[in-house]
């Protein structure tokens, strides 16, 4: 059993409890019952994996995993497989979109290098990582999680930089899930007709040596080294209890194989968008996600789950800085 199946065994539950309380206090609170319905069962979420009766969002960070992959080399991007590197360098400089949104959110954001220069396998003809490889990503993303957690982190955003990831992506869902590659590679980065055949094609080929393997042997042989680290590290943060919201396909496809591997293994996480990406509604049905936001982005980074992050907010604030009927001598 390698260590993220280890991680898999024994899961802590959230604090029913406090969400209850949380629950019972947004039905009783100075506006019509069940106004803000959604936004309620945010909060409750939130103060269920935060172990409180005060939920809040006051110290997000953003943790974006960057890698090649093999299969770029075959055309199935918009862009070569340089790009990754030059995105790494802006990530850790400030200057990429994820940094500017998480400072303009207060959240502190990190740049994790998982295997920028060091392509994984191309997926059409062997396996994504070695087994060596697979649990040096998997220990990647648990430091990821123990860094920003140490720093005082209260939930977290996972975000991912690749060219050629939503190749990896559409392949674990099409391994996982079935149907024909199509039905879960879109256009990525924007590429052309001719890239996008041959995008398909790659998930073909990668579809046919996967068939009935186990999920997380899937993730290994057609995923990526960025997809490992964020599966590893939503699997973390669950064991320490830390909320999680889902950026969108390549992220969902990350940890969809946790979800078959173990039902119920996302129950700390929310899809904080939807993305444009084909597949990732779909996607998100076959997780039992509902997304936070719908704006038709597509970018990854994490910046789909930042833009609901203020949202987030607002649920905690709504709840437990609004009086209740019987505070406010109304009941």
């Amino acid at each position: 059993m390698n260590a993220l199946a280890e991680m898999l065994v024994d899961l802590p539950g959230p604090d029913t409890a406090s969400r209850l309380v949380v629950e019972r206090r947004a039905a009783s609170v100075l506006r019509p019952r069940g106004a803000l319905a959604r936004l309620d069962e945010l909060a409750a979420w939130l103060a269920g994996w935060q172990r409180t009766t005060r939920p809040s969002v006051d110290r997000p960070a953003t943790i974006v995993f960057v890698a090649d992959h093999g299969v770029a080399s075959v055309g199935v991007s918009a862009y070569p497989a340089e790009v990754t590197k030059a995105m790494l360098a802006a990530l850790e400089a400030g200057a990429a979109t994820a940094t500017a949104m998480s400072r303009a959110l207060g959240a502190r954001c990190l740049a994790i290098d998982v295997g920028v220069g060091a392509p994984t396998g191309d997926i059409r003809v062997e396996a994504a990582l070695s087994h060596a490889r697979f649990e040096a990503c998997v220990t990647s993303g648990r430091s990821a999680v123990e860094a920003a957690v140490n720093d005082g982190a209260d939930l977290l955003v996972f975000g991912e930089m690749g060219i050629g990831n939503t190749t990896a992506a559409a392949a674990v869902c099409t391994a996982l899930f079935g149907g024909d590659a199509s039905r879960w590679t879109g256009r990525g980065t924007g590429v052309g007709d001719e890239g996008f055949g041959r995008k398909v094609a790659a998930v073909r080929a990668a579809q046919s040596r996967t068939h009935a393997l186990p999920p997380l042997e899937v993730l290994r042989e057609v995923g990526g080294a960025e997809l490992v680290a964020i599966a590893a590290a939503v699997v973390e943060a669950r064991r320490r209890s830390i909320p999680v919201v889902l950026d969108g396909f390549v992220v969902g496809a990350a940890v969809a194989p946790l979800h078959v591997a173990r039902y119920g293994s996302l129950d700390h996480c929310v899809a904080g968008h939807r993305s444009a990406e084909a597949g990732h509604a779909e996607l998100l049905g076959m997780l039992g996600q509902e997304p936070i936001v719908d704006l038709g982005l597509r970018l990854g980074e994490g910046t789909g789950a930042l833009v609901a992050l203020p949202i987030l907010r607002l649920a905690a604030a709504a709840v437990t800085d609004v009086s209740t009927f019987e505070e406010w001598g109304l009941a």
